[in-house]
């Protein structure tokens, strides 16, 4: 008998498989600003790669602000650089050549003075004569000092509290540029990832707004198959253990492995936790199948899993 009971146990039949269904983690591709569809790129069952595009929205109104933004970033621009430079060249010529000219008029009055220095002291002219001489020779080299201290003004720019201030505008409307290019590019959407398009939401023409979902994609790579064990089983489930996958219609299964397996129990009915009802206990398992095999296996067909030895 222990014999027979042995050879039995060698030749136990597979365990049944387990219930389930397929599922898979939805991509929904939205703008983030609203609009008008004004190009929907694909269709229903079309195969898209990453980066391809899939919906346009209408973007006058915001290819009109980016203009404009783009203008006062210049014009911001241009003023900093101008107040960096200081005054124009043919401004700084015009005080060179006044400069000149009061230097000149300076060596004259001081000439004029010390010819008639000597002829006060001989008496030959008053000392009123000599002190207007004086005066002028004065007034000329505060002409001169005048204008030496604006050439010098003139050369450095403006005041460093006024380059902040064309900085500061600088930088704002950078930022505002940014922003308005920003709008822009987002009213283009593609393809995060590389999937089927599940469904089309929106037609064109039709106003779309921020944050609502106009494309949904089914990335292969997300289809998992859910099922259930009991809990008796639980124990024998392993993260990263492979299943065998089996669906109506299909060749033969598939295989998957388990990415992921509950702790708490998806149905928990009223009755006494005897060692018989233990079984009514069930856990959610998912298992992940491979992309490639993915592609043609339909979201939401019930299928049977079954765990390998």
């Amino acid at each position: 008998m222990a014999a027979l009971a042995a050879l039995t146990a060698c030749h136990q039949s597979p365990p049944a498989g387990y219930p389930g269904y397929l599922e898979t983690e939805w991509v929904y591709v939205a703008a983030p600003v609203a609009g008008r569809l004004a190009r929907l790129a694909v269709h229903r069952g079309q195969e898209v790669a990453a980066g391809e595009a899939l919906f346009e929205l209408e973007k006058a109104t915001e290819e009109t602000a980016l203009a404009e933004a783009a203008h006062l970033l210049e014009r911001a621009r241009a003023r900093r650089d101008n107040l960096d430079k200081g005054q124009r060249p043919s401004e700084l010529a015009e005080l060179e050549a006044r400069e000149a000219r009061a230097r000149a008029e300076l060596a004259l009055a001081e000439a004029e003075w010390r010819r008639r220095e000597p002829l006060r002291q001989q008496g030959v002219i008053a000392d009123e004569e000599w002190g207007l001489a004086r005066a002028r020779r004065e007034a000329a080299a505060a002409e001169v000092a005048a204008l030496q201290a604006r050439l010098t003004t003139a050369r450095l720019g403006a005041r460093e509290d006024e380059i902040r201030a064309a900085e500061a505008e600088v930088a704002a409307a950078q930022a505002a540029w940014e922003r308005a290019r920003w709008a822009v590019e987002q009213k283009r959407q593609a393809a995060p990832v590389a999937g089927r398009v599940q469904d089309t939401v929106y037609r064109v023409g039709e106003w779309v707004p921020a944050g609502r979902p106009v494309v949904v994609l089914f990335p292969p790579d997300q289809l998992k198959a859910r099922f259930f064990v009991p809990e008796p089983v639980l124990a024998a489930v392993r993260v990263g253990q492979q299943v065998m996958v089996h669906g109506d219609g299909w060749p033969a299964p598939v295989p998957a492995v388990i990415r992921f397996k509950a702790d708490r129990p998806e149905y928990t009915p009223p009755v006494i936790y005897s060692r018989e009802n233990r079984a009514k206990l069930v856990f959610l398992v998912e298992a992940v199948l491979a992309p490639e095999v993915a592609r043609s296996l339909p979201v939401g067909q019930p299928v049977e899993v079954r765990l390998e030895p």
